[in-house]
């Protein structure tokens, strides 16, 4: 299960299977503040995970970096999660930071990876409690993997565009157009790129439109496309909902618009074409 629904993941966690669940609420602005709105208030038995310092900080471009692969089994241990757990991942943007999670995850090949559709609002609405209680873990050992599958980089971002291939630019539309680009060093977005807004995926109510609207939003990308946006995060949103609609030979660009911005010897494009 790609998505789980909250209703679901009740099940799931009072079911006899090993489930870990994991809070990945981040804040661009305040990178705090995850952590601070998991104490005051988390799904039960919840283990926070931090984006900026867990799910990055590895060598490579761009402001969020893959960490090692071995760095991020080592977490998984730390979490209590092995090869034989079912991991759900929750935030409280939809699914756009979790879905960083659920990538990592199956790129070192654990398909038990799921992100709760609605996020942590889902859970609330369906009348399911939170806790202040941080839960006691008991380290496991996940075993060794190799190396990240699924990525590419900005020179195999460059040759896709050349030969035709489909990029996606999962950014909000203004910021693909360079409109304004509040953070990284040059406005607008690789030539050539597509701008699917990973935000779009999502209907009034915060979870992910039905299937038949997914697959039409996504439509004509083939089966390989290359997904960025602005570091390699919520990119991966884009990548699970294109998982959804049978897409899955997409791949990541980790260094995203945050690394191409900053070369000076790569082109910008600017505009909606």
């Amino acid at each position: 299960m790609t998505l789980v629904s909250a209703t679901d993941l009740r099940t799931l966690v009072d079911g006899d299977a090993p489930v870990v669940v994991c809070d990945v609420r981040f804040y661009l602005a305040d990178h705090d503040q995850g952590r601070r709105v998991y104490d005051e208030g988390h799904i039960p038995d919840a283990r926070f995970v931090d984006l900026h310092t867990e799910l990055a900080g590895g060598e490579g471009g761009g402001r969020h970096p893959l960490p090692s692969v071995d760095e991020f089994t080592e977490l998984l241990g730390r979490l209590g999660i092995d090869p034989a757990t079912h991991v759900v991942a929750y935030d409280s943007a939809g699914g756009a930071i979790a879905a960083r999670l659920w990538w990592m995850l199956r790129s070192i090949g654990h398909s038990q990876a799921s992100v709760l559709d609605g996020g942590i609002a889902a859970w609330t609405a369906a009348g399911f409690p939170l806790t202040d209680e941080v839960p006691v873990v008991d380290p496991v050992e996940f075993p060794p993997r190799p190396d990240w599958t699924g990525t590419v980089d900005a020179e195999a971002v460059a040759q896709s565009v050349e030969f035709g291939g489909t990029v996606i630019d999962a950014r909000a539309p203004e910021r693909f157009r360079g409109d304004h680009e509040p953070i990284d060093a040059r406005a607008g977005h690789v030539p050539g790129a597509t701008n699917i807004f990973h935000g779009a995926n999502l209907g009034p109510d915060g979870t992910h439109l039905p299937l038949p609207e997914l697959a039409q939003r996504f439509a004509g990308v083939g089966q390989s496309p290359i997904v960025y946006c602005g570091s390699g995060v919520t990119a991966c949103h884009d990548l699970l909902v294109l998982s959804l609609v049978g897409v899955d030979q997409a791949r990541l660009y980790p260094g995203s618009w945050s690394e191409w911005s900053a070369d000076p010897d790569r082109p910008v494009a600017t505009g909606d074409a």
